[in-house]
């Protein structure tokens, strides 16, 4: 056997997670878009082959979002090299002060508290952030969280922090379990989503509407993102998949 197989071997003893939504016409999704739709245009009955159509938003479900989302001149999805895909993941696990304050926004005080335990983090890395909103998926309503005032009260990240990851720490790439990056009343306070604007300015994606980061450690997994090759594609629905230690 080969070493890379030996190797391929070993990563399948380990517990892979599915940290990716099943894109369905009912999901919540971002308010631009219209639902997931299906067209059948060819059935085994008549045909002997199943083909169908699907038209869906860029940013439907788990998702990709690559700097020039947001960012003049930053890089499309076939730029990201595909080394840059798949990394050592770290997982804030911050879902106490979300059931708390559902409009949470991570601080660089969190980051801090999870380095004291498990060391620094790494250049590199994709950090996530766990806040159990993605059980909310199944409703528009709930996912988005709109208050009397018109302020989606969801969680989300401060600049502060991204500018301590991306400057203090140097990673690679964030994943969160919302629709946006920054927590909603911080957005709405703002005028703008400055979150979500600073980090793709960085020139450095992110992966959004993620599922199940509840079910992994904070440390000693890797993460894949995968996506299709879309020419010119700046977001896109994506697989994204856990590699961690087994229970």
């Amino acid at each position: 056997m080969y070493p890379i197989h030996e190797l391929l071997k070993e990563l399948k003893s380990y517990r892979w997670v599915n940290l990716t939504h099943e894109v369905t016409s009912t999901m919540a999704i971002y308010q631009a878009f219209n639902p997931l739709k299906e067209t059948i245009l060819t059935t085994l009955e008549e045909t002997g082959s199943d083909n169908r159509e699907y038209t869906l938003g860029t940013s439907h479900g788990t998702h990709i979002d690559a700097p020039a989302h947001f960012m003049e001149g930053g890089r499309i999805f076939s730029q990201i090299p595909l080394q840059e895909r798949y990394l050592p993941l770290y997982v804030l696990h911050l879902e106490d002060k979300v059931a708390e304050n559902p409009g949470y926004a991570v601080t660089v005080e969190d980051i801090k508290e999870f380095e004291e335990e498990y060391g620094p983090i790494p250049a590199g890395a994709f950090v996530a952030f766990s806040s159990g909103w993605y059980h909310r998926i199944g409703s528009q309503e709930d996912f988005t969280n709109t208050n009397e005032a018109g302020v989606e009260v969801t969680p989300g990240w401060s600049v502060a922090a991204l500018q301590y990851l991306s400057r203090e720490r140097g990673i690679t790439a964030i994943g969160h379990e919302t629709l946006n990056t920054d927590s909603g009343p911080e957005a709405a306070e703002a005028g703008d989503l400055v979150a979500q604007r600073y980090w793709l300015n960085e020139n450095k994606f992110q992966v959004e509407v993620m599922a199940n980061l509840d079910q992994l450690p904070p440390v000693g997994g890797i993460i894949m993102v995968n996506t299709p090759h879309i020419k010119d594609a700046v977001a896109f629905p994506s697989e994204v998949i856990a590699i961690v230690p087994n229970k």
